[in-house]
């Protein structure tokens, strides 16, 4: 049963995420009371606190206000991603490149509203390939190499990857299944901090990310698992997927591929010599120190269950370009 079109699920999430916000300032000021917070800490714990006030609004109310604010929603999350990613890295100075990315964005945008699966897996071979002929244009073959690639990995990132996140608005299911994704995959991040915390020895990959541990790696694969497991047999029941084989698989994909997502980026800070891609929100960094994690899940999760028929994009297709 659903209330206002939302589905239970959504709504038991938003709901428990709301609850949360209401009680942690009483957590704060009981282990503030108890001395286990220093002055430091408490001032990063409220400042990180107040941003998740603005944000969690901002990520779930689109997705639960219907399809097409989910895709605008998303669509303007990959554009200040991109934003963050091409002054770090200097291509907002390639302007011929950078244009394509950005085109490149709002055509994917376009083919998920319009529901044109066709149009949107052509994309990706096509500004591909307008990226690699067009930056030929400024006629320097110094640096050529190096403004293709960051253009097509920006494209790739942000257009393609978090454009397949948003394509599961065209399904009925769609805004349950983002809202979980999201949950799991920011809890994801939140597992393997407590239990590398916990069990983490050995170091998971040192000079990319020294604080990250195996132990607690595996800690979130399982806890995240288990968590997307049972959301996903509640929102897809009586489906195809709906069997512990493709449930737990699902869950093992989001965890890995979220916590990829995070490595990947952490790389390119690195790289950088950067410690954040942006100031955007007090007490994270940018949009993309936050939203690293979503990039490569939306990907492995639509495929899988496009594939296997936990998906039907039931929206119809082609709704502008098909009359």
């Amino acid at each position: 049963m659903t209330f206002l079109g939302i589905h239970p699920i959504a709504l038991a999430i938003t709901a428990g995420i709301a609850g949360a916000l209401l009680i942690t300032p009483a957590i704060f000021i009981t282990l503030e009371k108890a001395g286990k917070l220093s002055p430091a800490l408490r001032a990063d714990l409220w400042t990180r606190y107040k941003s998740w006030l603005i944000l969690a609004p901002l990520m779930i109310l689109p997705l639960l206000a219907g399809r097409v604010p989910a895709v605008v929603g998303v669509a303007v999350l990959a554009a200040l991603c991109y934003r963050e990613f091409a002054r770090a890295t200097g291509l907002f100075r390639e302007h011929l490149v950078s244009a394509l990315v950005s085109v490149g964005g709002l055509l994917l945008s376009f083919a998920i509203l319009d529901n044109w699966l066709g149009f949107f897996d052509a994309l990706e071979s096509l500004i591909v390939s307008l990226i690699v002929i067009f930056s030929l244009f400024s006629d320097q073959p110094k640096g050529y190499i190096q403004r293709v690639a960051l253009g097509v990995l920006a494209f790739m990132l942000f257009g393609v990857s978090l454009g397949h996140f948003s394509y599961l608005a065209n399904d009925r299911l769609g805004p349950p299944l983002q809202i979980s994704i999201l949950l799991c995959v920011e809890l994801n991040d939140v597992f393997a901090y407590c239990t590398g915390k916990t069990f983490g020895r050995r170091k998971l990959s040192p000079n990319t990310s020294p604080n990250k541990t195996i132990g607690g790696a595996l800690g979130a694969m399982v806890l995240t698992t288990a968590l997307f497991a049972t959301l996903v047999h509640f929102i897809l029941r009586d489906t195809p997927i709906d069997q512990p084989i493709h449930l737990i698989t699902l869950g093992v994909l989001l965890s890995l591929t979220g916590q990829w997502g995070d490595l990947v980026m952490s790389s390119i800070k690195r790289d950088l010599g950067i410690k954040d891609m942006a100031a955007t929100i007090p007490g994270h960094g940018g949009l993309l120190d936050r939203f690293d994690s979503l990039i490569f899940v939306g990907p492995a999760l639509f495929h899988y269950l496009f594939y296997f028929g936990g998906i039907t994009l039931d929206t119809p297709a082609r709704v502008f370009t098909g009359h």
